[in-house]
């Protein structure tokens, strides 16, 4: 493993020049790799690990909108896509890529799937994790591993069409057969990962818990609609405050973060641009510090995971979904936000 400094500490990673794709290859050349779930990141790792030549076939019910996209996608019944518990049986590294909630009620089909030396895959610690609600406790006879993206399995794809990779951490929950490190830096690089990161199974859903209910996404939201609220109370257009609180912030300063820093960023906007956000950065960081760390002990306390696991099992839990999505659907800033992108210069 490399080691690089960041932020003036030291940490190793994996890279690909390190651990190359042929590399990965070799190390599965003789498994047959399950993707058990076609839904947020199956499509995603399970297609670019077939286009880096790994012999991989997908696991989905029959008859449901998941297996059509599947066929759509190019995997073949019969061939390469199978009955979930079909592909338990074929596959000797298992990809558990369902949602946390689905998981835990396919459990005892996959469990008595895990034969001595097969390779148990995630790419969430959260089943592993919180065993106690969940009752995902893995036989001892197999490897447990995990690779995380950080970013949907829709990026994570988009991406590497592009030629390019998302970053992933790696972990072992459990090493059976001595290989598992191998394996699991094998599969980071398998589906496409820029570089991977060493992580455990309990900093993985901790970290990532707080990241979406935080800057990834539940802040984010939060912090756009206080925004375009104010701005829209003192008398500006949804044009106006909808292109001032994200346009400009997702289609022109978060690339230029993306390529060279929010210090780089400040220093290629205007003279005033800079001098606001410098002092106003900090007030929003004591603002919302509190926050934060109310967030993260009810995730390191198991509440986060119990509230997901209670509501996310009850049978009309999509219908529930479909209601809080239409709200944000259908407020003012997101039909703004509409009618904004549709007005975006195509690219020829």
């Amino acid at each position: 493993m490399a080691k690089l400094n960041f932020g003036g500490v030291e940490e190793e990673v994996v890279t690909r020049e390190e651990f190359p794709l042929e590399k990965a290859r070799e190390v599965l050349k003789d498994d047959v790799i399950a993707v058990i779930g076609y839904g947020v990141q199956g499509p995603g790792q399970g297609l670019n690990m077939k286009d880096n030549g790994f012999n991989v076939i997908v696991g989905q019910r029959k008859n449901s909108k998941t297996w059509d996209k599947a066929v759509a996608d190019g995997w073949v019944p019969g061939e390469t896509l199978f009955d979930i518990e079909e592909a338990l049986e074929k596959g000797t590294v298992i990809c558990y890529l369902l949602s946390d909630a689905a998981q835990i009620a396919l459990w005892p089909t996959v469990k008595k799937h895990l034969t001595p030396g097969k390779t148990l895959y995630f790419s969430h610690g959260f089943g592993v994790t919180y065993k106690d609600q969940t009752g995902i406790i893995p036989p001892a006879d197999v490897d447990v591993i995990l690779v995380a993206p950080k970013g949907s399995g829709t990026s994570l794809r988009r991406l590497f069409v592009e030629g390019k990779g998302l970053n992933s951490s790696f972990a072992i929950y459990q090493d059976a057969t001595g290989k598992a490190r191998e394996r699991v830096i094998a599969m980071g690089i398998g589906v496409g990962s820029g570089y991977l990161f060493q992580t455990d199974f309990y900093k993985e859903v901790t970290s990532d818990l707080t990241g979406e209910r935080g800057t990834l996404m539940g802040a984010i939201q939060g912090i756009f609609a206080a925004q375009y609220e104010v701005l829209r109370e003192n008398g500006h257009s949804p044009s106006e405050a909808f292109n001032e609180t994200v346009e400009e912030l997702t289609q022109s300063l978060m690339p230029l973060v993306a390529e060279n820093g929010m210090d780089w960023m400040y220093a290629n906007c205007s003279t005033t641009a800079q001098r606001g956000a410098l002092d106003w950065w900090k007030p929003f960081k004591e603002a919302t510090k509190p926050v934060f760390e109310k967030l993260y002990n009810s995730v390191k306390s198991g509440e986060q995971a119990q509230i997901s696991i209670t509501r996310n099992s009850q049978p009309d839990y999509r219908e529930k979904l479909e209601v809080e999505l239409a709200e944000l659907r259908e407020s003012e800033m997101w039909k703004a936000g509409a009618t904004v992108r549709s007005l975006r210069p195509e690219r020829s």
